[in-house]
């Protein structure tokens, strides 16, 4: 009976670190989703970033 008591504490331990894991992981893409928005809202058409855009597309 303790083989199968401690079976399943190590089993529910594992379930509670994969949702850990996985809220880690939704909290990654939602900032990174934020952060190409705000790139995307202000990003500017200046000759220099063109520039810089069409030297990175030659290379």
């Amino acid at each position: 009976m303790y083989e199968y008591e401690l079976s399943q504490i190590r089993s529910a331990e594992l379930i509670r670190q994969a949702e850990r894991e996985r809220q880690a992981r939704e909290v990654v893409r939602g900032r990174r989703a934020a952060r190409r928005e705000a790139a995307a809202e202000h990003e500017t058409h200046t000759p220099r970033l063109r520039r810089l855009r069409s030297s990175a597309r030659a290379a």
